[in-house]
């Protein structure tokens, strides 16, 4: 999954963004109009918003986003810890928030309840057939016995159990994956990380859709 953080705080920004890149790809921009920019040509799962932002704040961005119809989630951070500025973000529109200082594996955990919920399964663990997958540790059993993946590995896997019965395409994996700050992709990348997968995970899991992309199927 690839997330939009928006944080003008330097420091906070890069341990928050090295702190979410050990289970998604992020992207970090430092104020409203770039993150504008970014979501023009980006599809992201999730923004993590700080309110505080030099120019426009995070709640204008938030306002304009949902008057405009998108309803991606957001998770806001804020400094602010009165009940009424919770109660203006949630009626702005966002979705959940956290108040600084915070944990990181709270807002790993809210992060993927909040996806999650976008995607209509509230449930913290995933059940398919003969697998049981856990979103935000990564943990992943089949048949009773646990599976490691790596990394990209991990990444592909969650993108397709996210979706399963309907095909993702090369160009969709490659995108929810990689962030801004990834090396070039090689053009055969996605298909190594995708045999590796059926190695561990049997080749029938995952099959390929000709001119489609990959399938989980239901």
């Amino acid at each position: 999954m690839r997330l939009l953080l928006v944080e003008d705080d330097r420091n906070l920004g890069k341990a928050t963004a090295e702190g979410l890149k050990e289970t998604y790809a992020v992207d970090w921009v430092q104020n409203a109009e770039d993150a504008e920019d970014a979501l023009a040509t980006t599809a992201y799962a999730l923004i993590v918003l700080d309110i505080n932002l030099p120019g426009a704040s995070g709640l204008e961005l938030l306002s304009s986003l949902r008057k405009n119809k998108n309803f991606i989630p957001v998770l806001l951070l804020t400094a602010r810890d009165s009940v009424r500025h919770r109660v203006e973000g949630l009626n702005t529109g966002a979705d959940d928030y956290l108040v600084k200082p915070f944990d990181l594996d709270e807002l790993l955990a809210r992060c993927a309840a909040l996806i999650r919920r976008s995607k209509g399964n509230a449930s913290p663990v995933i059940t398919h057939k003969n697998i049981i997958y856990e979103p935000v540790n990564g943990y992943l059993e089949q048949d009773g016995k646990s599976v490691n993946l790596s990394g990209r590995e991990r990444a592909i896997f969650d993108c397709l159990i996210s979706n399963i019965g309907r095909s993702v395409s090369k160009d969709k994996i490659t995108e929810s994956i990689y962030d801004w700050s990834s090396e070039e992709v090689e053009s055969n990348t996605i298909e190594v990380h995708i045999a590796s997968l059926r190695r561990k995970l049997g080749r029938d899991l995952i099959r390929t859709q000709r001119g489609l992309g990959y399938v989980i199927e239901s």
